[in-house]
């Protein structure tokens, strides 16, 4: 209650024409003043007028005003610069440390802006109660605060890359390498693979780039997969090899269960060919983030993680029995998920590393190029009437729901703070 009585205070939501103080002097508020996190009064440096006199000082926010004397206000010097006490319950006078009394006011809000926020925060992390009245916002709005929400995305992924590159001292090829192998587990097993990738460095793995078949069995190895396997399969055996040569000449230590997930997942999302895939990448393409950031286009940059498997993975998908037709080894609207949470946060973050300004444009314009994403998150919006036509706004709206709804911050989202505000200003 507190919270919410400092965020319509900090936001101005007031009935100003029916602010008064408790002994009947009208208030003014000229400036809220700025949120205190920490210690101290609520907000520091208002000015709000009080009858004819303007104060210039600090406000505290309190449910009851007794809540004062219960936190020891009354006797912390550090609060005697308070000008106004804002309260939802009277009852009681406080003072500063000298004895003097501090103006007091009831906050005059909307008995339904209470009842609206619990409406939006208790299941804003289960389905979308603002859904009905999203509609009702200008396009203004709403399209000003999805662009927002898509660079606000963008930079995040881009100081992920950062952090990774102080990890591994300026190395982008080995930061590529880590972010790729987490993009293609695509969601479901993102951190098994990143787990992977982290064990078996780049530059370990290189060191056996003449041989993509010695790279599948130490990914493979490592990775777990080949205890399960088949051991009549020929393929298997070759890898089995390779992997105990590999443990035995390098001490490598079996990594803990990954737990790698594939029940109710069709063949063709199984971690085995995008293991291989990752395996052909490191063995075939020594330049990848080069390739990705001088590409001229789209259609440059889709080819990059276009690379078709051959060999056992062609037919296979998974370890034993295989089939008689190829598959691709990506669908269009997967490699486009990789631009998305490779080449996009990389070009962004080399770019702005590099000053480059040119490139961090063109990874922004890559995102409105790229079709929208197709999932449960981008449909809800979609069936709550929020347009989605680009890569731009799908990420947008991911941002939103995981950032703000999932974590009931509807304070702060521009959507719910306009909803909220048309509630408190109602009588």
């Amino acid at each position: 209650m507190e919270r919410l009585m400092q965020y319509v205070w900090q936001h101005r939501l007031l009935v100003q024409t029916d602010l008064v103080t408790v002994d009947g002097r009208k208030v003014s508020v000229i400036d809220p003043g700025r949120l205190n996190t920490d210690a101290g009064p609520d907000f520091f440096n208002a000015k709000v007028k009080i009858g004819e006199h303007l104060w210039v000082g600090d406000v505290e926010v309190h449910v009851r005003a007794s809540d004062w004397h219960r936190h020891h206000h009354d006797s912390d010097k550090s609060y005697d610069s308070v000008v106004l006490h804002v309260v939802d319950k009277d009852d009681a006078q406080i003072c500063r440390s000298n004895g003097e009394v501090i103006p007091q006011m009831q906050m005059a809000c909307s008995p339904e802006f209470h009842i609206r926020y619990h409406e939006l925060v208790d299941r804003a992390d289960i389905d979308l109660p603002c859904a009905r009245e999203l509609p009702a916002l200008t396009p203004l709005h709403l399209t000003d605060w999805l662009t927002s929400l898509a660079y606000e995305r963008i930079y995040s992924k881009a100081d992920h890359i950062e952090e990774l590159m102080k990890q591994y001292a300026g190395d982008w090829e080995q930061t590529c390498y880590v972010i790729l192998a987490r993009a293609l587990g695509f969601g479901t097993n993102s951190e098994p693979m990143e787990r992977l990738a982290m064990s078996l460095p780049l530059h370990f793995l290189r060191k056996h780039s003449d041989s993509e078949a010695a790279i599948e069995a130490l990914l493979f190895g490592q990775g777990g997969f080949l205890e399960k396997a088949p051991k009549c399969d020929p393929y298997v055996e070759l890898l089995e090899r390779e992997h105990k040569f590999f443990a035995h000449k390098f001490s490598l230590k079996p990594l803990q269960p990954l737990g790698w997930k594939m029940a109710r997942m069709r063949p063709h999302n199984f971690p085995h060919r995008r293991i291989a895939l990752l395996a052909r990448l490191v063995a075939t393409d020594s330049r990848l983030v080069r390739r990705i950031v001088e590409a001229e286009n789209i259609e440059e940059l889709r080819a990059i993680f276009s690379e078709p498997l051959t060999g056992y993975w062609a037919t296979h998908f998974t370890f034993g029995p295989g089939s008689e037709r190829t598959y691709e080894c990506l669908s269009r609207s997967s490699v486009d998920i990789l631009l998305i949470n490779v080449a996009v946060p990389l070009m962004m973050a080399y770019g702005t590393m590099h000053g480059d300004e040119a490139l961090c444009s063109r990874a922004v314009e890559l995102l409105h190029e790229i079709p929208a994403e197709s999932n449960s998150i981008v449909t809800l919006f979609m069936n709550a009437g929020i347009p989605c036509k680009n890569a731009f706004t799908s990420q947008a709206l991911i941002h939103l729901r995981r950032n703000y709804c999932q974590t009931r911050k509807c304070l702060y989202c521009r959507l719910g703070h306009r909803l909220l505000a048309i509630r408190a200003r109602r009588n």
